[in-house]
């Protein structure tokens, strides 16, 4: 259950450090940022893998960066819904959803070096 709360902590911090790196990204406070994450989540668990399956010829046939699209659309997908979050476009939506991956690589990496030492 930390586990859980950890990565929700961190990927609403992540949100607020894309938004200060990406113009038309942005979060208002880090409530606002706990909540996108959170939204962001959801909808990662139950829309992404529907679109997934359903673009997968157009994924197969990118190689697999039309999944970067599939992620833009979630994020902006998800600003519709959330007070306080806001992207005023796909670019900003779509550089977002390429921040969050490296951020998140880079945790998850960061993450799995600590359980193994």
């Amino acid at each position: 259950m930390a586990q859980i709360l950890f990565r929700w902590v961190i990927n609403a911090v992540t949100l607020l450090v894309v938004a200060n790196v990406v113009p038309g990204f942005g979060v208002d406070t880090f409530y606002s940022a706990l909540i996108a994450a959170l939204v962001l989540g959801l909808v990662n668990a139950l829309i992404r893998p529907l679109l997934f399956i359903l673009t997968l010829p157009v994924t197969i046939i990118t190689l697999g960066l039309f999944s970067f699209v599939i992620n833009a659309l979630m994020i902006w997908l998800v600003s519709t819904i959330v007070k306080g979050f806001n992207v005023e476009g796909f670019v900003p939506a779509l550089l977002a959803a390429l921040l969050l991956w490296v951020i998140s690589l880079a945790t998850n990496w960061l993450i799995k070096q600590s359980k193994e030492s």
